[in-house]
């Protein structure tokens, strides 16, 4: 199925719903939940996504797992999705918070593939086993840490989502102390029980997490000055070193 709403289709008795979606540049699919456990695909472009609990940057040719009835928003840079809806009941074993991962090419085949699948795919030997192979290969999946914790309370909730939207290497944390009414010392220590890390540490990953959708259409040299790195070998050891993989690796798609 493509570019067809969940609602839709969300009665039918199937347990997996394939759903394939074309999304215009820069569209906000704002907070919503679903019932079911959702596998969201970017086929292209890059997903930023969001849970009251923490951002995930989700690049092109990885998907992100996203637990049933977890309130979300979703920001498609450039996305073509493929999305399978799974009810609960058939993947016990999936996590209770998003995971981005890797998507290695069988699974990646075949996810293009059930996009293809009609509402009534369960009446086909063949297409069933497709989906069947589907969630096989997905319990075996790998996390990449693409993402960074977000506090709950404020004002530390605020100074996070206002930085992801608005990272600047400039910021200290004089600045959010300010901003919070608070001495630095008292700042650091709330946050780091907040979200186990300190908020120096915490507002450079979210810039290297910044850096991702860049990297697909800007050099590695120009991303590094746009975050403030004083070279581009300084922020690619950055970036290795939280994601395990170099920036390139971001430019497939």
């Amino acid at each position: 199925m493509r570019n067809v709403p969940l609602a839709r289709v969300d009665h039918l008795p199937a347990q997996v719903l394939p759903i394939a979606t074309d999304y215009p540049p820069d569209t906000l699919l704002a907070w919503h939940e679903h019932r079911r456990a959702q596998i969201l695909y970017a086929a292209t472009g890059t997903m930023l996504v969001e849970t009251d609990d923490g951002a995930w940057t989700v690049p092109g040719e990885r998907a992100v797992l996203i637990p049933p009835r977890v309130r979300h928003q979703v920001r498609m840079l450039d996305v073509r999705t493929s999305s399978l809806y799974i009810e609960p009941s058939a993947v016990p074993w999936w996590p209770t918070a998003c995971r981005v991962v890797e998507v290695p090419p069988l699974l990646r085949e075949l996810l293009l593939a059930a996009a293809d699948l009609d509402a009534d795919y369960t009446v086909d030997r063949r297409d069933s086993a497709v989906v069947s192979l589907i969630l096989l290969e997905t319990a075996e999946l790998s996390e990449v840490p693409l993402h960074v914790a977000l506090p709950h309370q404020q004002p530390f909730s605020a100074l996070c989502r206002g930085y992801l939207a608005r990272p600047d290497v400039t910021v200290t944390n004089t600045d959010w102390a300010r901003a919070a009414a608070m001495s630095e010392r008292m700042l650091s220590r709330r946050f780091r029980q907040l979200t186990g890390t300190s908020p120096a540490a915490w507002r450079s990953r979210a810039r290297l997490l910044a850096a991702i959708p860049l990297l697909r259409h800007k050099p590695v040299t120009e991303v590094a000055t746009l975050l403030g790195y004083a070279s581009p070998a300084a922020f690619s050891y950055a970036f290795t070193r939280a994601f395990g993989v170099p920036p390139s690796s971001m430019r497939r798609l």
